[in-house]
């Protein structure tokens, strides 16, 4: 009897050890500056392995003060959730165990098949979309990103801006007034439409047969090869912390006969104003220049090109009246080998929809590599309200991703 109840109290000891097993986390930032909700990245495996739990069992993440923090399991098997780190600090966050509490979709994004095949998606912060195989397919040549503004809320807007943009019912009716009462008409057509602000946001970027928001694009003696309409597409992740798609274009012809695929990984995270696209090449047979560019609506508009620190902005004048200024950048982890404006001839800005031409930054691709970089914007009607503000954030983008937080796990 005695040994059978020591047997016991050793079977539940040993259960009650499993189950407050836990996994702690530590996150060091290099940089004297604080990194405030910067998606950290923890392999599910080491998580799962190290609390002997089954592919399935549920997880919180909890910070120092035992509260719990918003978390995503991604396509690729990572456990990431937003840190907040000291400038040149550290900070713990603890893996166990337990039911998470709901957390808020901040990243999300769809395929809008009646609205052209665009694949738009959006952050608690901005939103984007990129053309697909049916616009293409009408010979129209849109290359680049164009972008949604969004303010007065976090929550997904997208969804239902297109859902008002394309009802049938409100486009018949429109027709219809437009034959009667064309005031009305006017007045319906501007109520349904996302190039409108109705307090949330709208779509005031120009993009046109350019680079647009922040498209990559190899050169070949200095001139871009313009990629079309994204092929195929495949979304990864959808929310509630990050986004991903694939997209994979049609092949072209680089160099000579050699007839490359672009694909290109997108990543966009909640609480960020930039997103992570990697973009590779197949079949490309020698190293190429590769540029990272926003379009220039303004041949002498505010320009920083900083090849040094690897960074790019632009301050876009919007299309319409008294729709602000949005603030365009980009940063490249890697070498940037050149960063400057490029103004197109009067023959390109007639064929680009007189754009004035592209800030570029400029770096090497490397046959079977990616080319990993961060494009977006912000809005001066949202939380960056100056050019100079916008400027510190890109400049500071660009140096943490230069000088990645790293990651202990214990």
């Amino acid at each position: 009897m005695k040994k059978l109840l020591l047997l016991c109290m050793t079977a539940l000891f040993c259960f009650a050890c499993n189950d407050s097993k836990t996994v702690t986390v530590t996150v060091t930032n290099p940089l004297a500056m604080e990194r405030s909700n910067e998606m950290v990245e923890v392999s599910m495996e080491t998580i799962t392995n190290r609390l002997g739990l089954a592919d399935t069992a549920q997880i919180v993440v909890l910070d120092a003060d035992g509260q719990q923090v918003p978390y995503q399991i991604t396509y690729d098997g990572k456990v990431i959730f937003p840190a907040t780190i000291a400038a040149n600090g550290a900070a713990t966050y603890t893996i166990q165990t337990g039911i998470p509490e709901a957390f808020d979709v901040k990243a999300c994004g769809k395929c809008y098949p009646e609205r052209m095949d665009d694949m738009a998606w959006e952050n608690d912060l901005v939103a984007f979309r990129a053309y697909g195989p049916a616009l293409q397919a009408k010979g129209e040549r849109g290359f680049g990103y164009d972008l949604f503004t969004k303010y007065n809320t976090t929550e997904p807007i997208l969804e239902a801006m297109y859902a008002k943009e394309l009802n049938k019912e409100t486009r018949a009716k429109i027709a219809e007034l437009k034959k009667t009462d064309p005031k009305a008409a006017a007045e319906l057509s501007r109520e349904r439409s996302y190039h409108i602000d109705h307090g949330y946001g709208m779509d005031c970027y120009a993009v046109g047969p350019t680079l647009g928001a922040g498209v990559a694009a190899l050169m070949v003696n200095d001139s871009i090869i313009y990629p079309w309409c994204y092929k195929n597409q495949e979304i990864l992740d959808n929310g509630p912390l990050r986004f991903t798609v694939k997209l994979e274009f049609t092949p072209l012809t680089v160099k000579g006969d050699s007839t490359v695929v672009e694909t290109r990984l997108i990543t966009l995270d909640a609480g960020s104003h930039l997103n992570r696209t990697a973009v590779s090449y197949s079949n490309l047979k020698e190293t190429l220049p590769i540029v990272a560019g926003i379009v220039l609506h303004e041949p002498d508009g505010a320009v920083v090109a900083d090849a040094a620190n690897g960074y790019i902005t632009y301050v876009d004048p919007t299309t319409g009246p008294d729709n602000g200024k949005i603030f365009m950048g980009a940063a490249v982890p890697t070498v940037v080998k050149d960063a400057k404006t490029v103004l197109f001839s009067e023959q390109e800005k007639k064929e680009r929809n007189n754009a004035d031409g592209h800030v570029l930054a400029v770096s090497d691709y490397e046959p079977g590599s990616e080319y990993v970089y961060y494009w977006g914007f912000a809005w001066d009607k949202a939380d960056i309200k100056t050019a100079d503000a916008w400027n510190r954030y890109m400049a500071d983008f660009a140096q943490k991703v230069r000088n990645p937080l790293t990651i202990k796990v214990n």
